[in-house]
């Protein structure tokens, strides 16, 4: 008797939020720009820096959340990360969380730039800082017509807010795979 198996899929999106400036101070969110040139001393982690939260950022992101039928969590509170990124030297990482299986507002990363001549990384700061809201999905999905179904209801609902751009080329908007196996009717993977 030959097993039947069914694909388990959850994704993580992120979503590059249509702001002017970063979600902690007030560098440009423009795409592209020699590196480095969008930087400020709160974007790059500086001791002493304080950043200050963009209320656009909050705007948008429960905007989405509402469009999504979540429920807005009441309090909201950024964690600094106890560990260094060379590439998110600010190191904030969640705060409000929405359900969908659960939304919640961050900052993109640097970009590392990995030069093979020079056996050396660079990393360019411009794209350190800008807001995201992170989506996370339950792992509902079976087959990638559902994953692209999702994604494109998904970019229509931000589109449609004015709270991105969802430009997959420039990558504001982009999605991890969390893809698991089982057997047919099982619930454990």
């Amino acid at each position: 008797m030959s097993r039947q198996y069914e694909t388990v899929i959850g994704l993580e999106v992120h979503v590059e939020l249509a702001t002017k400036t970063k979600i902690f101070c007030g560098c440009s969110t423009a795409f592209g720009g020699a590196p480095n040139t969008h930087t400020c001393p709160v974007c790059t982690g500086m001791p002493g820096s304080l950043p200050v939260l963009n209320k656009k950022v909050v705007e948008y992101a429960m905007a989405v959340g509402l469009a999504t039928n979540c429920k807005i969590t009441q309090v909201c509170k950024f964690d600094r990360k106890n560990y260094f990124y060379p590439d998110n030297p600010q190191n904030y990482q969640i705060s409000q969380l929405y359900r969908i299986h659960e939304m919640h507002m961050e900052e993109d990363a640097g970009k590392l730039i990995h030069d093979e001549w020079e056996d050396c990384s660079l990393v360019d700061y411009n794209r350190s800082g800008v807001p995201l809201i992170e989506i996370v999905s339950e792992p509902d999905m079976r087959s990638a017509d559902e994953v692209i179904a999702y994604l494109e209801k998904l970019r229509m609902i931000c589109q449609y807010l004015g709270a991105s751009d969802c430009k997959l080329q420039e990558g504001s908007m982009r999605a991890d795979v969390n893809l698991s196996v089982r057997e047919v009717g099982a619930s454990e993977f």
